[in-house]
């Protein structure tokens, strides 16, 4: 085990220097993400303080907030001196940290390019660690009838039977839809997979009277359209 000689906890250091002051006398910005995550965690261990223990869980994280937002409690319990609370508080906050920024983006209620729908689509599909399947079903004058979680799989792929699908839209009277799905890897390039089931889904739709207006790949980074693409 590595050694810690000398180790001097946060109530020795001066107290500007300690995270929850910090943050009191010089306000949030000041601080760095460690020192934040520090004030989560509350307390470190005999062998280091709360922002060293931070450090380390940030420095295994290549200092990523967004790849820390996917992590779960027993991840975070492998690190010496997290325990299931504070992974937990992490965790709640790196959450509530995302959904803000899905809230700065005003809803919308109508889809009228690929850019819509990624927005209204991507809170349900960011920071997920398996596939998901997702339709939109849009009614007259691009209005968002519903959206519909057709299926959930592993990471590599998940499956989505057109009978489900064309089920749902008939149920709500949909006039079109709108496929969906992420991909955890981070590659937007869709799969043969990808291509023969949007080209099935498609051609049923268009014996339903039913129309496919886009297949969307969903990733942390960004996202990618078959219909603007001109794969439809």
């Amino acid at each position: 085990m590595e050694d810690y000689p000398n180790k001097i906890s946060i109530k020795s250091w001066a107290e500007e220097d300690r995270p929850r002051e910090k943050l009191s006398g010089q306000g949030r910005r000041a601080l760095t993400d460690a020192e934040l995550i520090a004030i989560l965690i509350g307390s470190g261990s005999r062998d280091e303080s709360a922002v060293e223990l931070s450090k380390r869980i940030l420095h295994h994280y290549d200092n990523d907030l967004n790849k820390l937002g996917k992590a779960g409690i027993s991840e975070l319990c492998k690190f010496k001196g997290v325990g299931e609370a504070k992974a937990i508080s992490i965790i709640a906050a790196l959450e509530i940290g995302r959904r803000r920024g899905d809230t700065e983006i005003k809803v919308l209620d109508e889809v009228k390019s690929s850019r819509d729908g990624y927005n209204i689509m991507r809170r349900h599909l960011m920071d997920l660690n398996h596939e998901e399947f997702w339709i939109m079903l849009i009614g007259r004058s691009s209005k968002v009838l519903a959206k519909e979680l057709v299926s959930k799989g592993g990471l590599s792929g998940t499956v989505a039977d057109p009978k489900i699908i064309f089920h749902m839209a008939l149920q709500h009277q949909a006039s079109a839809i709108i496929m969906v799905h992420n991909h955890p890897s981070g590659n937007l390039k869709p799969s043969r997979e990808d291509l023969v089931l949007t080209k099935k889904i498609a051609d049923a739709g268009r014996m339903l009277d039913i129309n496919v207006l886009d297949h969307l790949i969903i990733t942390d980074g960004g996202y990618f359209s078959f219909g603007d693409e001109g794969l439809l």
